[in-house]
């Protein structure tokens, strides 16, 4: 490692900005920390970081001597971090001196060793505007009453390097598809919720949900609620995953596998989930991810197989779906998906943030493959939900499907087919007497799932205690017993 300092005009308020570059390390962790000295007084940062070899991918992030700045993973713009103003993916704030660092993530590479090179402009000037826009995440509800919310637990703004939208574009087109929320899950960066008080205001009827895309180079999962940054250079200093779901756990988040089964090789950099399967910590899958009409069929048979398998090992993971959407619902290559495709339906009690997550973590969901047009499914067993266990030695079911005339109602017990019905009315409803076991159901259209429900436990009640005529499992059994042994003594 090389680092030089250079003499360049720049416009900078100093004269020299810091040139740093050299090869990094071939092994070890997938993470290196480059580190700078920031000077009292120094107002903005702006750190260029130039491609120097075309078949290597170097992510980059910034880090000040507390902790975390921001990850931009791709971009192609420099990182400008400041008091009043951050470029997008990075946090505004305090100036701290001291020493901070530039963190490189080693994506992709091919051509080792891998080069980097890092401009540091150090600036007692700032020259981003200031954005008076960005305020702390304050929690807002939208509306009262427990029914099913749709949304979209997937999507990406401009605030992950490598999505487009702005985050009124994002809002915006999930009101069109007439979602109720729509979770803005960036990139390993927590910079989107400084925006959640400007922009919620000019979309009042859909919920802007908190959470993140953990994007790691062997899985990517979902942090369904998150409200800060959680570290995600597994590997450097030793970090585990493990830690890291830890530290998730503080925030009382759903930990989710976002499309674990999607695997493109370096065309998607850790889409298939590679870590060990976190069985303590997981909370739901995301069996569906991007429009089933175009990724489904390849990969979310599959997702949905690998997930019912995982049910039936005791684990009680709630299905969710997620476009994953990047350009606003304008995308049109061959894997982009719009917003809502596919809609998790969440039954909550109301429409705030707590109120969806605590839904999710209860199971009580139900994904629609396709969109928000596809047919609804409500699956109850006695007084209970999806995601619920009913203890009874046998129960009613009743499920109602709407918006599925010409469909399919496969119902599954403990994994296998059940039984299969035509829906012939809007609403339909099927009602039948079941007995212990694990229920869901799919609407098929075509002979392919089109919505599935969460499962449904039916287990049989604990055995009452086994009464005794003598009376001495009770304590005044006891006394009398001890009674009648000391008169034996005498």
């Amino acid at each position: 490692m090389r680092w030089l300092w250079v003499m360049l005009l720049s416009g900078s308020a100093f004269a020299a900005p810091l040139v740093l570059e050299g090869d990094l390390p071939d092994g070890g962790p997938d993470f290196v920390m480059i580190p700078f000295d920031v000077p009292a007084g120094t107002e903005e940062i702006s750190v260029t970081h130039p491609k120097l070899q075309p078949e290597n991918i170097l992510d980059y992030g910034v880090f000040d001597p507390s902790g975390f700045r921001g990850w931009g993973g791709g971009n192609s713009e420099p990182a400008v971090v400041g008091r009043l103003a951050a470029s997008r993916s990075y946090l505004a704030g305090p100036m701290p001196a001291g020493q901070w660092s530039v963190v490189i993530g080693k994506a992709k590479v091919i051509a080792a060793p891998a080069r980097y090179r890092l401009e540091i402009d150090l600036r007692t000037t700032a020259t981003l505007p200031p954005q008076p826009e960005r305020t702390p995440y304050r929690s807002v509800r939208i509306s009262d009453g427990a029914r099913w919310y749709a949304g979209d637990l997937h999507v990406h703004s401009r605030e992950s390097g490598d999505a487009s939208p702005s985050m009124d574009e994002v809002a915006a087109f999930a009101k069109s598809r007439g979602l109720d929320f729509v979770e803005y899950s960036e990139h390993n960066t927590a910079s989107q919720l400084d925006f959640f008080g400007d922009v919620q205001p000019r979309h009042p009827d859909v919920l802007l949900l908190p959470g993140v895309e953990f994007t790691t180079y062997a899985g990517h999962a979902n942090g369904i609620g998150a409200t800060r940054y959680v570290d995600h250079r597994l590997g450097l200093g030793g970090w585990t995953l493990d830690q890291a779901m830890a530290d998730f756990a503080t925030q009382d988040v759903v930990f989710s596998l976002n499309h674990p089964l999607l695997d493109l090789g370096m065309t998607c950099i850790g889409c298939a989930w590679k870590h060990p399967f976190p069985r303590e910590r997981a909370g739901a899958v995301e069996i569906g991810t991007g429009g089933f009409d175009k990724t489904g069929l390849i990969f979310g048979k599959q997702t949905i197989a690998w997930w019912e398998r995982l049910v039936a090992q005791g684990l009680h993971l709630a299905p969710v779906g997620g476009s994953d959407d990047h350009s606003g619902g304008t995308g049109t290559g061959s894997f982009d998906s719009a917003i809502g495709s596919p809609t998790t339906m969440v039954f909550a009690s109301a429409l705030d943030a707590a109120s969806i997550v605590d839904g999710i973590r209860k199971g009580h969901t139900v994904v629609k493959l396709q969109g928000p047009t596809d047919p609804m499914v409500d699956l109850r067993i006695g007084e209970g939900l999806v995601g619920d266990t009913v203890l009874a030695d046998e129960a009613v079911m009743k499920i109602t499907v709407t918006g599925g005339v010409g469909s399919k109602l496969v119902v599954f017990k403990d994994g296998a087919e059940l039984s299969t019905t035509d829906v012939t009315e809007d609403p339909f409803q099927l009602v039948d007497l079941v007995t212990v076991g694990r229920y869901r159901a799919e609407v098929q259209i075509g002979g392919q799932p089109r919505t599935v429900t969460g499962n449904l436990w039916l287990e049989a009640p604990p055995p009452s205690p086994p009464k005794t005529g003598c009376g001495c499992n009770s304590e005044g059994g006891l006394v009398v017993l001890l009674l009648l042994v000391l008169l034996r003594r005498r």
